[in-house]
């Protein structure tokens, strides 16, 4: 048996319409996956890119959107992907984008993962690979609720661990590092801050949305059956440094 297969296995990908949960669907795919691709917007390029899958409709500013998804047909493999952002100093940050943040990346995902264990349990066997962030590690500037949430998904990760790893069910995260995404574009085009990221980054480049890709069906695969609560930092050497 190939450890790394996922042939048989069926994984909901949110946020998959685009870079990172793109990725992690396509390279979901290729790896014998039957991928349910999730977004709040059509996911139509993503289906085009794996050759096969479905797409399903989820949008997180409601954070129970998935309580009835796993109800429905059996779902092996969750990737919680789905994020949002909001820049503004800590003295002006407004509480309504302090809570919009905090209910799709932090309680939209713990809901979804209660969702799906309370079908998953009664099989014995599961797997959920949260997508955490560097700043789950860090302080990060600007940032304040995306900072909160993405340190709560790594505590959050450990905690469901703790609590399913006896029922069968495998809980890790993955943080990524600076990757070429839209969401990076931006740091991208500056030259200054560019080459002081890259300066930092031991392995010399941005990172590839497929390099997250890779490591989401490692943790879906066979291969990490006994790796539980672990938050893996995919960052070029980022951490290290």
């Amino acid at each position: 048996m190939n450890p790394f297969s996922l042939q048989g296995q069926t994984a909901l990908v949110t946020g998959a319409n685009t870079g990172i949960g793109q990725a992690i669907a396509v390279a979901m795919a290729q790896a014998g996956a039957d991928v349910i691709a999730a977004g709040r917007r059509d996911c139509d390029e993503t289906l085009a890119l794996m050759g096969s899958g479905r797409q399903m409709r989820l949008d997180f500013a409601d954070p129970m959107a998935a309580r009835d998804v796993f109800a429905a047909e059996r779902i092996d493999i969750l990737v919680n992907n789905a994020g949002i952002i909001r820049r503004a100093d800590a003295v002006d940050f407004t509480e309504a984008d302090w809570d919009d943040v905090m209910d799709v990346n932090l309680k939209a995902l713990f809901f979804t993962c209660q969702a799906f264990a309370r079908a998953a349990i009664p099989r014995g066997r599961g797997k959920i690979v949260n997508i955490a962030s560097l700043l789950s590690l860090q302080g990060g500037i600007r940032v304040p609720s995306y900072t909160a949430a993405k340190h709560g998904v790594a505590g959050l990760t450990r905690l469901l661990a703790n609590e399913w790893a006896g029922q069968g069910l495998n809980v890790n995260a993955i943080a990524p590092g600076y990757i070429q995404t839209n969401n990076t574009a931006a740091l991208r085009a500056d030259p200054d801050r560019s080459r002081a990221i890259l300066e930092r980054i031991p392995a010399g480049r941005w990172g590839q949305a497929q390099d997250i890709g890779q490591s989401a069906v490692y943790l879906a695969a066979p291969a990490s059956d006994y790796v539980n609560g672990t938050v893996l930092t995919v960052d070029g050497g980022w951490m290290a440094r």
